[in-house]
């Protein structure tokens, strides 16, 4: 540490020592910025969150931070409003089933008067009191048998089965709509198989095996190939398209789950890459719309080898920015500082790569 004896008895040294210590001194600066900057860049890595970066929201530190006032707080008192419907609410009411849905109408009238016993008249022009139910039945399915009886034939000597309609052949146990149920439970409900038997046994007293289940499955997802190769092969001629993908495992197999947003669909395409030879399978090298996504190398690869015009994602480019202005060196955080000014300014901001 420099002092004023320190200083004062430098100065009255030779000017190669004044040279010397000024020397020494300059070189544990420049090392002490150097560690300095060297902490602040990783200060500016761990303060990295989903807002500032590309990071996952799952990554952020959702902790709450202990409270320096170890006192307990009073327990605040109950306001004045009392629970439910408050005066003055417009009042919800659940609408009528129509008549073309009910499946059964009991009517109740009365003839004597509950107070003087006195014979009374229906009143035409008022409306009845209604009270609606709705149940399950006790066997809500309903069990087909098609039997195909055995015939001798004495000539051939064999034994001939009556044809079975092709359909029941092809649906086998599970009809249309407990198979579209099954899907529907499987697919919107992500209800696992264990938890869709245990559906069928407990509510429908129907018993199937996982297994059987799996196959419906595949059967729905067989059903829908062409619909689905439709959608696939008119990808390519949409405007926009906006695409993304994420990673996951299936029996220990790495697979990426492509997403292509169209206007009207969603398409999903499950792969083993996730390089640009997905997107040149699903889009072709000659697609002439606009591809949103985000700052991934195969989109980059795949916009230099095919001149594809690329609109990448401002969240991206709004976290990119948050960062840069956080950051404590001057020139990023000028830059930072400058592009979200511009941001504002701009109705529309877009960084658009074209052919």
């Amino acid at each position: 540490m420099m002092t004023r004896k320190k200083a004062r008895m430098l100065s009255r040294q030779s000017p190669q020592a004044i040279e010397d210590q000024f020397y020494q001194q300059g070189l544990a600066i420049d090392s002490l910025e150097k560690k300095v900057q060297e902490q602040q860049r990783i200060i500016a890595q761990l303060s990295k969150n989903s807002s500032n970066s590309h990071k996952p929201p799952s990554s952020d530190d959702i902790t709450k931070p202990k409270s320096k006032n170890k006192k307990k707080k009073k327990k605040e008192k109950p306001g004045k409003r009392s629970p439910g419907g408050q005066p003055g609410h417009p009042k919800h009411e659940r609408p009528l089933f129509p008549p073309e849905e009910i499946n059964a109408s009991y009517d109740y009238t009365q003839t004597l008067c509950p107070h003087c016993a006195d014979q009374m008249t229906p009143m035409e022009d008022q409306d009845p009191q209604v009270i609606q139910q709705v149940e399950i039945p006790q066997a809500p399915i309903r069990i087909e048998e098609h039997l195909s009886y055995p015939m001798w034939c004495e000539t051939c000597q064999t034994i001939h089965y009556g044809p079975l309609p092709p359909d029941v052949v092809k649906e086998g146990l599970f009809k249309e709509r407990i198979t579209a149920l099954t899907a529907y439970l499987k697919h919107v409900c992500h209800a696992s198989y264990s938890t869709i038997r245990k559906f069928f046994r407990d509510i429908l007293h129907l018993h199937v095996s996982r297994g059987y289940l799996r196959k419906v499955i595949e059967k729905v997802g067989r059903s829908l190939q062409a619909p689905y190769e439709e959608l696939l092969h008119r990808l390519p001629f949409e405007k926009t398209v906006n695409v993304d993908e994420s990673g996951h495992k299936e029996n220990g197999a790495k697979f990426w789950t492509w997403v292509f947003k169209a206007d009207l669909y969603v398409l999903f395409k499950i792969d083993k890459s996730r390089g640009s030879k997905v997107l040149l399978e699903v889009l072709g090298n000659e697609f002439h719309g606009v591809l949103g996504c985000d700052y991934f190398s195969a989109y980059r690869k795949y916009m230099k080898d095919c001149s594809i015009t690329l609109q990448f994602c401002l969240a991206h480019l709004i976290r990119d920015l948050r960062y840069l202005i956080g950051l404590p060196d001057r020139v990023p955080k000028r830059m930072g500082k400058n592009c979200w000014l511009k941001s504002k300014s701009c109705s529309r901001l877009s960084i658009i790569r074209t052919r």
